[in-house]
């Protein structure tokens, strides 16, 4: 995989990505799956990753009527790297080592998956971290500042679960690092805070 590659996919791993093996971890392969409305950014991922994929992307109609549009990769030894990190055990986990390794397209990547305003009132964001413990989110606030100097704060959801609420402060930052990937995709354009852009 190219350098570019292998940031999205730290991104995409961080959001709603997910790498499955059908040989015990000798190879993985990408699962990308969205929602028709979100079809354009499922195209703009298949387009990077294309070289890595025989068969055009689908459309599911799942078991509430609604359907989705998606794609999988090869199973390739390349992820294996990648699926033995971010699943040591089956489940998805954070492993700080790929923290290290963000990059702005792998952050816009996260936020275009599990990102969101805070509200059509407020000039700041939310990423939705719902599935990963509070030590997890605690790391990744940690990296958001060592690498890109964003700060930001856990907020606890419906008593147990932990979501980044990114600081009114470090809005504008965030909003330039992620807006020259994000503005390539017209379903995700909705999600920027377009008084921020300079």
């Amino acid at each position: 995989m190219s350098q570019k590659q292998r940031d999205i996919l730290i991104g995409l791993l961080l959001g709603d990505g997910h790498l499955e093996t059908q040989n015990n971890g000798r190879t993985y392969r990408l699962k990308i799956e969205h929602s028709m409305e979100q079809a354009d950014y499922v195209l703009w991922i298949y387009e990077e990753f294309k070289d890595f994929v025989n068969k055009k992307p689908y459309t599911k109609v799942r078991k509430n009527g609604q359907r989705s549009f998606g794609f999988n990769t090869l199973s390739m030894a390349s992820l294996r790297f990648y699926g033995k990190s971010f699943y040591p055990k089956g489940k998805k986990i954070i492993p700080e080592m790929m923290l290290k390794k963000l990059k702005p397209i792998s952050l816009a990547v996260w936020f275009m998956d599990d990102g969101s305003r805070k509200s059509l009132k407020h000039k700041t964001y939310i990423i939705h971290t719902l599935g990963f413990r509070k030590t997890e989110v605690s790391l990744l606030k940690k990296y958001l500042k060592i690498k890109f100097n964003i700060d930001t704060e856990l907020h606890l959801q419906k008593g147990k679960f932990y979501r980044l609420y990114v600081n009114s402060i470090s809005a504008k930052q965030f909003t330039n690092l992620i807006y020259p990937f994000v503005s390539k995709i017209k379903s995700m354009k909705h999600k920027i805070v377009l008084d921020w852009i300079t």
